[in-house]
């Protein structure tokens, strides 16, 4: 027997807030029988039709890389924030900089990191990096030492509310990595947790020069197997 249009946008709303996480286009589609009259138009239709419900609403539905999600709309953030004594993470300049050359860089090694921002990079923010799960190892470099390799992960997507990395702004749009921090949702960067040799920021226009120049530096093979979340280049794939 066929479900009713209704109870299958219902199921699938009551499915994504009982997730507490994003839950995939397949996942979601598994949650019915084969006899139940749902395939993927049907799925589609129920979330179009719980996007169009909360339109004016204070949750939305959004798709990131990992599946669908129900979220909070940012412009509330001011009082649904208020629920938790906590406050957000806050994170150094150097921290988004640093992110920000494995992002559109990646796959890079510390060492590829530290030549474009032009200091040394802190091992407290590789760590940080990793155990927010924003970025692993995906390879070794294949050079005396063996240095790891550094790529973004589905989580980096999901956190900044991205389906893949080609919906991260332009590099030639980035100059103000203050302005960039508050867009990508960070609270504040705290200048004063940075250690001497972080102290100096490169602007926007000195990262994009030195990305260039990196790219034309191919003088070490690398030794790097994507899996399956990733492509060739270790880009994470949708």
């Amino acid at each position: 027997m066929s479900i009713h249009p209704d109870m299958v946008r219902n199921i699938v709303e009551g499915a994504l807030l009982a997730a507490g996480e994003p839950v995939s286009f397949e996942r979601l589609l598994g949650l019915f029988e084969a006899d139940e009259g749902v395939g993927r138009d049907e799925l589609r239709a129920a979330l179009d039709a719980l996007q169009a419900a909360n339109a004016e609403r204070g949750t939305y539905l959004k798709e990131v890389a990992s599946g669908w999600r129900i979220q909070v709309r940012e412009d509330l953030a001011p009082w649904i924030s208020r629920l938790w004594e906590q406050r957000p993470p806050r994170y150094t300049r150097a921290l988004l900089e640093t992110l920000a050359v494995i992002a559109y860089q990646q796959p890079v090694t510390r060492s590829d990191i530290e030549q474009v921002r032009g200091v040394s990079v802190s091992s407290n923010i590789i760590k940080t990096l990793l155990d927010r799960d924003w970025i692993r190892i995906v390879g070794h470099r294949d050079v005396p030492g063996r240095p790891a390799l550094y790529g973004t992960t589905r989580g980096f997507l999901d956190y900044f509310n991205l389906r893949a990395l080609n919906e991260l702004p332009p590099l030639a749009e980035i100059r103000d990595l203050d302005k960039i921090n508050r867009e990508l949702g960070f609270e504040g960067m705290e200048d004063d947790a940075m250690a001497p040799d972080e102290a100096e920021a490169v602007s926007g226009r000195e990262v994009e020069a030195d990305m260039s120049a990196a790219d034309d530096d191919d003088d070490h093979e690398v030794d790097y197997a994507p899996d399956e979340d990733q492509n060739e280049d270790g880009r994470v794939l949708r």
